[in-house]
């Protein structure tokens, strides 16, 4: 049988009965998979996993817990035996021989029926990889596989809806953007970029992909956010798919709901695509937890664009000040002094840590250290720009441990 390759085949499982001998780390890589495919699953071991002792709790498989016994196999169309009992393993395998039960084994791939493949999910589409007795090999060309249909990289014989895809692009490092916001990206016939999204991503688009640029640069040249509203649905109109890529996460401080609604009201279907928040992002790139055991129990995001003491601001400032956790402020850079006066005034300690980061997350980054007294001069001093996120509380003092000497 070794001479031979193995038949590839897809089982249809759904509320048929599969049997998995064995409760340790094989059964709970594998136990998943089973209940996602429907399968009425019973386990027979002594003793489990507290994750699949968990799975047993709420019912999506049934555990009888005992050893194996001959007949356990009546009825099944698929065993996976996994015990460390070579011979409750050959006894369960000659039972699903003479049964005709499609049995794998997790000691001895070459006394198995069949073989467990590399398996990747992607959007509806199942990878399988066999390649004999390599499972490292199996797993690295599935890995392969599964990102280039992620990404896009690989092409794929899809129906393509014409619509607007909003994008969190996340803090600026491109790894840092989501597998299916890269896909879409990948898929797109235009993108209308932010200057705080991951513009590395950019140089990746086909020739064909036309690139619009929104940037919002402070105080300077911007596109009206009307006019990018009308141009996600100019462009969905015109049968194209589009990507509005945005830095952080669409819904944090990036006028996403905005965008979203104006394409509602124009009947233009809309994904939204969650980003990782700059808001909890850099301040973790710098080695700050924005909460820790024992110092900080909460953390609140505020907009700082607009000053404490102006008439437009909505956040309550004097409530803020109260407040024992973490503080993280985005976009306030040029009012962070005025913002630190006014929690000193409500009463927020004048030496409270302050961490300033520049570019997180980016070959640029950069991050100062002051305290509310002190952090108005330290920016000015050090120059400080756009886009900065300032995290104000006892965890900027929170080191991370070093690492041990090599």
């Amino acid at each position: 049988m070794a001479e031979h390759s193995a038949y590839p085949v897809g089982l249809r499982l759904a509320g048929r009965r599969v049997v998995v001998i064995g409760g340790g780390q094989v059964a709970q890589r594998r136990l998943p998979a089973l209940v996602a495919a429907g399968a009425d699953v019973l386990l027979v071991s002594p003793s489990a996993t507290p994750s699949v002792d968990a799975m047993a709790e709420t019912g999506e498989i049934r555990w009888e817990r005992r050893r194996y016994e001959d007949g356990d196999l009546e009825g099944a169309w698929y065993a996976l035996i996994a015990t460390r009992d070579r011979a409750a393993n050959d006894a369960a395998s000659a039972e699903a021989e003479r049964r005709r039960v499609w049995c794998v084994r997790a000691d001895d791939a070459e006394a198995a029926t069949a073989w467990t493949p590399a398996t990747g999910r992607v959007e509806g589409v199942t990878v399988a990889v066999l390649s004999g007795n390599d499972p490292r090999r199996s797993a690295a060309v599935r890995d392969a596989v599964v990102e280039g249909l992620r990404d896009g990289s690989l092409t794929r014989n899809r129906p393509r809806t014409p619509g607007v895809a909003l994008v969190g692009g996340g803090p600026g490092d491109p790894d840092l953007i989501t597998v299916r916001g890269r896909r879409l990206l990948a898929e797109a016939d235009v993108v209308i970029a932010d200057r705080l999204g991951p513009r590395d991503l950019l140089d990746e688009l086909p020739p064909h992909v036309e690139v619009i640029d929104a940037a919002k640069i402070p105080y300077g040249r911007y596109m009206a956010q009307e006019a990018i509203n009308n141009a996600l649905i100019e462009h969905a109109k015109a049968g194209k798919a589009v990507v509005r890529l945005k830095g952080g996460d669409p819904y944090v401080f990036g006028r996403g709901m905005e965008e979203l609604q104006a394409l509602a009201e124009a009947g233009i279907p809309c994904t939204v695509v969650p980003g990782i928040s700059s808001s909890i992002s850099v301040p973790g790139a710098v080695g700050i937890p924005v909460t820790h055991r024992g110092v900080a129990h909460e953390f609140t995001v505020v907009s700082g664009h607009v000053g404490p003491d102006d008439p437009r601001s909505l956040v309550d400032w004097a409530s803020l000040a109260k407040l024992t956790g973490t503080l993280v402020v985005l976009m306030g850079v040029d009012k962070i002094g005025l913002i630190a006066e006014a929690l000193v005034r409500h009463g927020r300690p004048a030496g409270t840590p302050v961490a300033v980061v520049q570019e997180g997350t980016t070959a640029t980054q950069r991050r100062v250290d002051a305290t509310l007294a002190t952090v108005g001069e330290t920016v000015r001093a050090a120059e400080i720009r756009p886009p900065a996120v300032i995290v104000i509380g006892e965890v900027v003092n929170v080191a991370a441990p070093a690492a041990p000497a090599a």
